[in-house]
């Protein structure tokens, strides 16, 4: 096959792969069980690709065709290696036998369970890559670069670390689940609640880098939010929990701002003063709509309640028409279900919408006078917005100024200088 009928096979190739190269991978982790001898045999396999379905056509179901020419391409590399390794013999042998399964065979062309284990191996994928055995880096990095399939030099650049780092990451995260024999499975029903929620938190601390930059020049990393809402939605394809629906409805209802959340120029503008317009209507429809089916669950928790919230703000058509009652009312249920002193901060801000600046400011300083968020640039920038309104121009300067002194992200720490010299001489 040649000229335009080869070009036509390359992009089918290359759509397989950014459609199914994750898939692929995560079958071949569970049945080569390891996870750089599959990703040698993803690369071998697509290569394989390449030079035969030009050739040969290309297979009717070609995820099942790449996963089992991965499969024996493996069995096969480790038979030549074994001449130098003992070893390796047996490893091979133990892979052939595995073949023969029957839980392999639904995964062979032709067989009849390919179609329905692949979402159990992603599941799986996403739980070995979560495992709380791994550090927090190494859980982002590890399913970032396994099921999101980032480049290590993307990773890098999203996180603003080198890729030597992340690379390093992931090797200790791959032997730590090899030597540490971590089971690439899904966690049994006892235990699927604890586990979830590690999967939910690595999630989510991925979307909230995307979404609100840690530091850096630039106030969102795209790249992160959408991997981190892509996720998402495969954690509630494949495992519709409430926590997961919960979580994904967040994702969407706050991803619906970001048009808005940045003028012209890069500079940040605050949720009030956003142009409501340019906000997504059909991310608000979805996530609104993920809110009420993971609210009616009954067993919905701080993901699900963190959306409702979400949910209020983005059907109120100005911010000073938000029910902040019902909000305040909604951060009461969640500093039962989830305390923490940043629960404690959001309700104050929203008590200090309802009931006036005074208010708020009363149970900032107190959570402050504990210690807590003492660190947290957006507790001393919430103080000095409150003093602020309360003509207290000393105390806002005081706390624009720690603000400004936490702050590593280059729009919030212009914001907060303009705060500053915006403040009218005392």
């Amino acid at each position: 096959m040649r000229g335009d009928a080869g070009g036509r096979v390359r992009k089918t190739v290359d759509a397989v792969y950014r459609a199914d190269s994750r898939r692929v991978l995560a079958t071949l982790i569970r049945l080569l069980g390891d996870f750089d001898l599959a990703e040698e045999a993803l690369h071998d396999a697509f290569r394989a690709a390449l030079e035969q379905w030009p050739r040969d056509g290309v297979p009717a179901n070609p995820r099942a065709w790449l996963v089992s020419t991965g499969r024996f391409g493996a069995i096969d590399s480790l038979r030549r290696r074994a001449r130098f390794d003992a070893s390796l013999a047996e490893l091979a042998n133990q892979m052939e036998r595995a073949t023969r399964s029957p839980e392999v065979a639904g995964s062979a062309p032709g067989g009849g369970g390919e179609t329905d284990s692949v979402g159990d191996d992603r599941l799986r994928l996403i739980f070995t890559c979560c495992h709380p055995a791994l550090t927090p880096d190494a859980q982002v990095a590890l399913t970032l670069r396994s099921v999101c399939g980032l480049t290590t030099e993307e990773v890098a650049r999203a996180f603003l670390t080198t890729p030597p780092t992340v690379a390093q990451r992931i090797v200790r995260a791959k032997a730590k689940i090899r030597d540490a024999r971590i089971p690439y499975e899904i966690p049994s029903r006892d235990s699927l609640a604890d586990r979830l929620d590690a999967v939910l938190h690595v999630i989510y601390l991925v979307f909230n880098e995307g979404y609100s930059a840690s530091s850096g020049t630039s106030i969102t990393r795209d790249v992160l939010s959408t991997e981190a809402i892509r996720l998402g939605r495969l954690l509630v394809e494949l495992l519709p929990e409430p926590e997961a629906v919960g979580l994904l409805a967040l994702m969407l209802l706050h991803e619906s701002r970001r048009a808005a959340r940045t003028a012209a120029d890069g500079e940040l503008v605050l949720l009030d003063d956003q142009d409501r317009a340019r906000w997504n209507r059909e991310l608000i429809t979805e996530g609104s709509a993920l809110v009420e089916r993971a609210l009616s669950s009954r067993r919905f928790g701080p993901y699900a309640l963190q959306a409702a919230i979400a949910a209020v703000h983005a059907e109120a058509p100005s911010g000073s028409q938000t029910d902040w009652a019902q909000i305040v009312g909604l951060y009461e249920v969640l500093a039962l279900a989830d305390p923490s002193p940043i629960i404690e901060l959001n309700r104050a801000a929203a008590i200090a919408m309802r009931d006036g600046p005074a208010a708020g400011l009363t149970l900032i300083d107190a959570i402050l006078e504990r210690g807590d968020l003492a660190n947290y640039y957006l507790a001393h920038a919430a103080r000095a917005d409150l003093c602020r309104q309360l003509g207290r121009r000393a105390d806002a300067s005081a706390s624009y100024q720690r603000a400004l002194d936490l702050t590593r992200q280059e729009p919030e720490r212009r914001f907060l200088e303009r705060r500053l010299q915006n403040l009218d001489p005392a």
